[in-house]
């Protein structure tokens, strides 16, 4: 039975732009699995505890050396590997915040990155890659090649980084300028807006869509 793994960071509750395309998406995937499951994390409300020097230090400590504190994080990192081994699909909201990942995002990672659950040690080959992962990023400005801000944008080119060794692979669709309608002095850029969120709602349609044969 297929499974989807659903992720909500987004701190914006129903104003979230990431949550309206993370909820197209996850509806578009149960359209084409009907019969599937699902499991469902909203960071924004009910955030994971940042990796500390309990997590840390169970990541270089056997199992069974393991104290009561690294016990915990080490269980926690488990149950969130499971998730994703679970998931055929995994689908997370990606808001920009200050430029960067939301530090929801930043703690899931650094929880998932743990030898002989997520990856190898002996060899470093990713044990999480055999699954689709979806990324539903939202910007409030535009970040591309060209714009007074180019480059700005350092959540999409670090969350292929940050999981490389977890052989998570992520393909992202985006939403930009979602501040444009907002803000006065960015006006003129709702039709820019407008046109961004409609293609990711079309890429997003588009994913489960079966082949023509």
């Amino acid at each position: 039975m297929p499974h989807l793994l659903h992720i909500d960071t987004s701190i914006r509750g129903e104003h979230s732009v990431s949550r309206r395309l993370t909820a197209r998406a996850a509806a578009a995937w149960h359209a084409a699995h009907p019969d599937g499951t699902l499991t469902y994390r909203n960071f924004g409300k009910e955030p994971l505890p940042h990796l500390d020097e309990a997590g840390g230090l169970a990541r270089m400590t056997p199992a069974d050396q393991h104290t009561p504190e690294q016990r915990r994080s080490w269980a926690l990192t488990e149950q969130l590997v499971a998730e994703v081994k679970q998931a055929d699909t995994v689908l997370l909201g990606l808001p920009l915040y200050n430029y960067g990942a939301p530090s929801s995002v930043k703690t899931w990672v650094d929880l998932l990155i743990a030898p002989g659950l997520s990856y190898d040690p002996a060899t470093g080959a990713g044990l999480l890659g055999d699954r689709e992962f979806i990324v539903l990023a939202s910007r409030g400005g535009g970040y591309g090649s060209g714009t007074p801000r180019a480059g700005w944008d350092h959540a999409e080119p670090w969350l292929p980084h940050g999981l490389s060794q977890t052989g998570l692979a992520p393909r992202f669709i985006a939403a930009e300028l979602t501040l444009a309608p907002a803000v006065p002095a960015m006006a003129e850029l709702i039709p820019l807006h407008q046109e961004s969120l409609a293609a990711a709602e079309r890429a997003i349609d588009e994913l489960w869509v079966p082949a023509a044969v």
